[in-house]
């Protein structure tokens, strides 16, 4: 059985986009471009995973998201947001939504995104993608990295890092579009007891994106403020087909 989508999106070119592209992939998909319509077929019917806009008329994405987890409603949350709408992101994320995607994003993101979230959802393996069943090797897209070797591939490409960097890269690559805080990847890195700040992390961030440059459409790391970073990874590249 097709898992089923809603979609709350008032932009109707946006709207009727990502229903195209989700029934493509096989998803059932209905779509709501009002807020307090949305919430009430959310709150009513059953569904797999809701793309929520955070802009909309009659009750804004922020309002609906929390109204949704204080009814208890556990279904995944990807929230849609403009590009200088980080605030919001970080809002959203604390208020219980399970990723996020800033406009303008490439249908190949979107299907991603939706495809991990849902996995993870359905418990399985956290962040891992189809084609990551090798405990010896993590396929992320372009970037291939061997865990036993201390060894990364990027677009054929070897690339040279300090084992701290590898082990920050591998721990990202592990929970791929997961938002990890800086904590997170501090106590897994160097561990419970080590007594330096978290500017370490942002230090390792910042030269492994550096390093990522090399193909920076098939995988990089995004902030997100006051929250930490996640993985993007781009399985599909196709910017010709933005939405």
């Amino acid at each position: 059985m097709a898992q089923r989508l809603l979609v709350i999106e008032d932009e109707p070119t946006l709207a009727r986009l990502l229903s195209y592209n989700l029934i493509q992939e096989g998803y059932e998909v209905e779509a709501e471009d009002h807020g307090t319509a949305g919430f009430e077929k959310a709150s009513r019917e059953s569904f797999d995973l809701i793309l929520l806009d955070l802009m909309l008329p009659g009750m804004n994405g922020l309002d609906i998201l929390n109204k949704l987890r204080a009814q208890g409603l556990a279904t995944p949350i990807i929230i849609l947001t403009a590009k200088n709408g980080e605030a919001e992101v970080v809002q959203g994320l604390k208020s219980g939504a399970d990723d996020y995607i800033t406009k303008p994003f490439g249908v190949s993101e979107l299907l991603a995104r939706v495809d991990a979230v849902l996995r993870r959802s359905l418990g399985g393996d956290e962040g891992v993608l189809p084609d990551q069943n090798d405990a010896s090797r993590i396929v992320l897209g372009e970037l291939e990295i061997y865990p036993e070797k201390y060894e990364v591939i990027l677009g054929g490409q070897s690339i040279s890092l300090r084992p701290k960097e590898f082990e920050v890269l591998l721990y990202l690559a592990r929970k791929p579009g997961v938002v990890l805080t800086r904590d997170d990847l501090m106590n897994a890195v160097w561990g419970f007891d080590y007594i330096g700040g978290q500017r370490t992390v942002d230090v390792h961030v910042s030269s492994l994106r550096k390093k990522l440059e090399l193909e920076p459409e098939s995988v990089h790391i995004d902030s997100i403020r006051g929250v930490g970073y996640k993985l993007v990874v781009n399985r599909k590249r196709s910017p010709q087909h933005l939405v």
